[in-house]
């Protein structure tokens, strides 16, 4: 079954000219909604026009909460490893440059030694992938091991850094720290109590002042709510981002579903999770496509959600 979701140009616009999209799958259907902008700026990125190829094109997954244990309610763990070989084998096919997965990449083991096999074992499948492949840190990636170990693991220096590519600038964060500062790891925290410590809000501005780039960012936990899954500094967060004038968008996972907002000129666009479903068809991720003029194109695959959002208006707030 053909698992490629594209953008159709002849779908049905609501009563403002918003562009939706439905894709149905065939073991049931699925209403795909496209969060989108005036249509008018979105028409060229959802008719595939072969004259607007993206300067980057980057894959993302998230929640893949692999491990050699029964299903548990809706998480069917063992699954994850082919439903990782698909998506890595759509973002080879598609040519992606980078690869970010967004988070609880394992679930929690007993022991360090097992949690460790979990570990090794999804991520053989993930360094699959034939370009630049990333970590964020999720809160079950340090549950039952340390930071370190988990970083040590997959070959990763750090748990929050940036980089460049194709004249984007790239921002992995951390939010798996208490309220008190302290790094999560070993059972030592709730999951609720998710935090951007003092430390890296202050790299993060100095970090976004350095760059003259478009910017992106990537988290596990989510930075556009309060409550549960929500960063509980997320305000700050966010005035860091938008007093920079250059973020576009920030990826997140943690809630499992499919989610999108709009905060301070930001997208903010929330995941669905692999590991949620039995079989192929319960999988999701994404194909990202980069537009110099600052357009996304987000491709969805699976229960993966489709989005599409114009170059951002110029703001009369000058980049710090």
């Amino acid at each position: 079954m053909p698992v490629q979701n594209r953008f159709d140009p002849t779908a049905p616009r609501d009563a403002e000219g918003l562009l939706t999209r439905r894709a149905f799958l065939r073991r049931g259907s699925l209403i795909l909604a496209g969060a989108a902008a005036g249509a008018s700026a979105l028409d060229a990125l959802a008719a595939g026009d072969a004259q607007a190829k993206p300067d980057v094109r980057f894959g993302l997954l998230t929640d893949v909460h692999y491990a050699d244990r029964n299903p548990t309610g809706t998480r069917h763990y063992r699954e994850s490893i082919a439903k990782v070989r698909e998506a890595v084998g759509k973002f080879n096919e598609q040519k992606a440059a980078l690869a970010f997965e967004l988070g609880d990449f394992i679930d929690a083991a007993p022991d360090v030694k097992t949690e460790t096999g979990f570990l090794k074992t999804i991520d053989a499948e993930y360094a699959k992938f034939r370009g630049d492949r990333r970590h964020v840190l999720g809160n079950h990636c340090v549950f039952t091991l340390t930071k370190k170990e988990f970083l040590d693991t997959v070959g990763a220096k750090a748990a929050h850094y940036s980089l460049d590519h194709g004249g984007f600038h790239f921002i992995v964060l951390d939010a798996c720290y208490r309220g008190d500062g302290q790094p999560y790891g070993r059972k030592s925290f709730n999951w609720t109590d998710s935090n951007i410590p003092p430390a890296e809000l202050a790299w993060l501005e100095a970090d976004l002042r350095a760059t003259d780039k478009k910017c992106l960012a990537f988290i596990h936990q989510r930075l556009d709510v309060g409550g549960h899954y929500g960063v509980k500094n997320a305000p700050a967060v966010r005035k860091v981002l938008e007093d920079s004038g250059k973020v576009l968008a920030v990826f997140q996972g943690h809630y499992h579903r499919n989610d999108h907002k709009q905060i301070g000129g930001i997208h903010y666009c929330t995941l669905c999770a692999v590991v949620d479903g039995s079989g192929e068809e319960n999988n999701a991720y994404a194909v990202v496509d980069l537009f110099a003029g600052g357009k996304i194109r987000v491709d969805g695959f699976r229960k993966q959600a489709d989005y599409a959002w114009p170059s951002p208006v110029p703001s009369a707030k000058k980049p710090g």
